[in-house]
Order: structure tokens, then C-alpha cells, then sequence
């Protein structure tokens, strides 16, 4: 029989695990097979800046987390239940505060390959604005995961 101390903390800690960043739960690696058919994922190139932009469901998600050879990566989710959304407009600017990147109705993952150096990025989804900078180093991934309180 379980003690109450034993109760309260395993209920804390599913009540925390079902919290957590969706990023979390969908990057954990799964055994399953990947179906092609669930998958559309298509490399595309603005302005020489290479970019994935998808994660409509499980297989498409799953496989755009397993892609290798861009150096940011960008979750967009929305409401307490941190639910992926695929509304997004989004700019990238370089220090100049020109846009390297402009994307409309993305979502919700979008992968890009930047060149080394400081970028703002630009969000917006249902007329509210998230601005976040990323630091691209010459190595390495940068995570970014924008958030929307307002949920449907």
C-alpha cells in the first residue's frame, strides 16, 4: 500500500509531466515505424537560406525531429495545453533589421539552416507578435519554442 507522501509526489510529478513543453513529449524517441504516406516534408530555399517547415501529425513530426542539417530549430504551440499550431508568420532579420527569412501560415516546426551570426526572430500569430534572438555560433542547434497563452 502506498504511503500518502508517495501519492502526492507521484500525482506532482504526473501533474508536472503533463505540463511539460510539447517539445519535450513529442522529441521523445519513439521505436515505431515511421509511415512515408503521413509525411510531406518538403527542403525549401529563400534568399539562399535553406528551411523545413512542417509537423502536421505524428509521422510528419516525428521525422522532421530526426532531420539533421539545420542549426535552428522552432516550435510554435498555443494554450495551457501547449497544443502545436501551424498559423504562424515568421521573419527572420539579420542585426540591419533586414528579413533573411519570411515565411507565412508555417508551423508548427520549422527548421532552418542560418550562417553564423546574431538574427531576431519575428512571429506572429492572430495579430500578436513573439521577438526572441538567437546567437548562431559557427556549431550547434539552437532550440527556440514560441508560446501563445491564448488557446482554442
Amino acid at each position: 500500500m502506498k504511503s500518502f507522501f508517495s501519492c502526492v509526489v507521484t500525482g506532482v510529478l504526473a501533474a508536472f509531466l503533463s505540463l511539460a513543453p510539447f517539445s519535450v513529449q513529442s522529441a521523445t524517441p519513439s521505436n515505431e515505424p515511421i509511415d512515408p504516406a503521413g509525411v510531406q516534408l518538403e527542403p525549401q530555399q529563400q534568399n539562399g537560406i535553406s528551411y523545413l517547415s512542417g509537423g502536421i501529425g505524428l509521422d510528419e513530426s516525428r521525422t522532421l525531429l530526426q532531420t539533421k542539417g539545420y542549426n535552428l530549430h522552432m516550435t510554435f504551440s498555443v494554450g495551457p495545453e501547449n497544443k502545436y499550431t501551424s498559423d504562424v508568420d515568421l521573419a527572420i532579420q539579420n542585426p540591419q533589421g533586414q528579413s533573411v527569412l519570411t515565411l507565412n501560415q508555417v508551423g508548427p516546426i520549422v527548421f532552418v539552416q542560418l550562417p553564423a551570426g546574431k538574427y531576431q526572430v519575428v512571429a506572429t500569430r492572430g495579430g500578436r507578435t513573439e521577438r526572441n534572438t538567437v546567437d548562431m555560433k559557427v556549431a550547434g542547434i539552437r532550440d527556440l519554442n514560441l508560446h501563445w497563452n491564448e488557446g482554442y
